[in-house]
């Protein structure tokens, strides 16, 4: 009797497990779909960088996904030099801007990273981590790269506190004045033959922006906020160092995925502090994250970062850093494991009802929704 009552209480329940509001917002998407290869005329391959254009301006439209690639036609990492725009509502891509490689104002030239946002002033920033013949051996310290709208070089900036800008830029933009957070990888860093040392040298980079009506935006103030993070030379990858960057709701933290650490920090009052956090405070570490790259903030307020070590995009609550799940977005068995080394860029739809990424390893755009 007090079976059958059991099972009766356990079936009642059912239809509310399943109509459960969900925890996060990985359970919300069903399905990933491919939708173009990325590689432009000229070959360059190995899709990083993904952005949103949040206006309309030039030969961009509102909503078009910006991809930069990292490699060109021979594979050779640090030297690729273009940016594609994938159109979203023509399901077409075109060739937003190539960049001269061996751009004089740009020590060492031209590999663009996973660093790049387009303001709301039209204006596209893209970092350079280059290198002459693909490894680290040869690399130089890089530069940021302003482009007009339509693809035009306008400024290049390149600093003391700027060494191979690495990591996706987190951005607060006001219209006329905007503020960038950009991971710099590269000191210290050299060769990634035998056993490569870590140096515990990596920053991130605040960078106050004026933009004048109709000019370029000017940098009012350089400010290192974080530092002391791991960077590594790496035969596969060219480097592993601090990679994702996104700013809570309230503007009052920033979140670093640390890769060499395999876990999330956060650093207190971003925007206004004027001295370096240190590596600030680890968030969360471990568990389903294996080396944590790109990273953005889903409408409901949680972090999701992509792994480079395997093909999953983890879903972090950033007020607990509590773990809630991973999500498999890439299952290619031609890794092992599956998709590990293909996930770079991320970045959310302007609905917030998915996801853009890219697979480096097959060059192509996703979106998972």
């Amino acid at each position: 009797m007090l079976l059958a009552f059991a099972t009766v209480i356990a079936a009642s329940l059912l239809p509310c497990a399943a109509h459960a509001e969900p925890q996060g917002f990985l359970e919300t998407l069903h399905r990933n779909t491919t939708l173009i290869n990325t590689v432009p005329d000229n070959g360059d391959q190995n899709p990083y960088a993904i952005f949103v254009a949040p206006v309309s301006a030039g030969t961009i439209k509102k909503g078009d996904v910006l991809i930069d690639n990292f490699n060109n036609a021979a594979n050779l990492q640090g030297t690729g030099s273009t940016i594609v725009n994938y159109h979203p509502d023509t399901k077409e891509m075109t060739l937003f801007a190539q960049i001269p490689r061996d751009l004089k104002e740009c020590p060492g030239g031209v590999g663009l990273s996973t660093a790049m946002t387009m303001l709301k002033s039209g204006w596209v920033i893209v970092g350079s981590t280059p290198s002459n013949d693909g490894t680290t051996g040869t690399k130089g310290a890089g530069c940021l790269v302003v482009l007009d709208s339509s693809g035009k070089i306008a400024k290049v900036w390149s600093s003391p506190n700027i060494n191979d800008p690495w990591g996706n830029m987190a951005v607060d933009d006001n219209g006329t004045s905007a503020t960038l957070f950009i991971s710099m990888a590269g000191f210290g860093v050299g060769s990634a033959e035998g056993k490569p040392p870590v140096f515990k040298q990596a920053t991130v980079l605040r960078l106050d922006l004026y933009i004048p009506e109709g000019q370029p935006p000017v940098i009012r103030k350089e400010t290192v906020v974080g530092s002391g993070f791991g960077a590594q030379a790496d035969k596969g990858v060219f480097l592993v160092g601090p990679t994702g960057l996104s700013l809570s709701a309230d503007k009052k933290l920033l979140y670093v995925s640390d890769a060499i650490g395999n876990r999330i920090n956060e650093i207190d009052d971003p925007l206004t502090r004027d001295t370096s956090a240190g590596v600030g405070r680890q968030l969360t570490a471990d568990g389903l994250l294996h080396r944590p790259l790109a990273m953005v903030t889903a409408p409901n307020g949680h972090l999701l970062v992509t792994n480079a070590l395997n093909g999953q995009v983890v879903e972090i609550i950033p007020e607990s850093g509590k773990q809630l799940y991973a999500r498999w977005i890439d299952t290619d068995k031609a890794q092992s494991p599956p998709g590990n080394g293909d996930l770079f860029g991320i970045a959310m739809t302007p609905e917030g009802d998915g996801f853009y990424y890219v697979q480096d390893d097959v060059n192509t755009l996703v979106i998972a929704k």
